[in-house]
């Protein structure tokens, strides 16, 4: 298998952040080589020290923005940006919100292009902006618009943080659906918090929904969680 670049864009707090950890850790539990990156210019703090440590520990590079988690207010790309074209890792990408973060892409529009990507459109039904699938559609649009690429998959990751339970999880399902269809997309998985694969009703409907279960670890908190 060649290496591969994701990308996972989305809407503001739509949860790209911990998505892209856990799909790094799988890569790299699978024997794969990898790189994550921030690219999240618009508001980068979410590879803190102790994310990124516990990354390093796994064999995964990390490439942050220069001045992240500083008092920088417009930190910059760094320069290893460009040297992941050249790598044999796998690239997990892990975009700022909306358009206004998916810009820094299409600085790099000719190189995505001579590559293996799949960008990944991640999707929150209980985010302001895209509690609808038409409103999380013309979301998509936007970030295809300013990115110039275009999404591969849509992946569910409707939740409301650490109140996320069962009925969270089950009623956001027809929205996932519902979306892929509007935009003509697979829906490639289904997230779930894995604490919540414990619970019965849960397990009953992991069983009886026809879609792909991907259950996450809980890494990005707020500070006050």
């Amino acid at each position: 298998m060649e290496r591969k670049f994701y990308i996972v864009c989305g809407h503001y707090g739509c949860g790209k952040s911990n998505y892209s950890i856990n799909l790094a850790l799988e890569l790299a539990a699978k024997g794969r080589k990898v790189i994550l990156m921030d690219l999240d210019l618009v508001n980068p703090y979410f590879l803190s020290s102790g994310y990124k440590d516990m990354l390093e520990e796994k064999g995964i590079q990390v490439i942050a923005p220069m001045f992240a988690n500083s008092n920088v207010e417009t930190p910059a790309l760094p320069a290893e940006m460009n040297l992941v074209f050249e790598t044999d890792k796998d690239v997990v990408m892990d975009v700022g919100g909306d358009d206004a973060g998916s810009v820094v892409l299409g600085r790099y529009h000719e190189q995505l292009a001579a590559v293996d990507y799949e960008m990944i459109y991640l999707i929150n039904h209980y985010r302001n902006l895209t509690a609808s699938p038409e409103e999380t559609a013309e979301v998509l649009k936007e970030i295809e618009a300013a990115s110039r690429c275009k999404a591969g998959c849509v992946i569910a990751n409707s939740h409301l943080k650490q109140d996320t339970d069962y009925e969270t999880v089950k009623n956001a399902i027809p929205y996932a659906k519902e979306t892929a269809a509007i935009l003509n997309l697979p829906l490639k998985a289904v997230t779930i918090p894995a604490y919540l694969t414990k619970d019965d009703r849960v397990r009953g409907l992991m069983e009886q929904e026809d879609v792909n279960w991907y259950p996450v670890e809980i890494y990005v908190k707020a500070p006050w969680e």
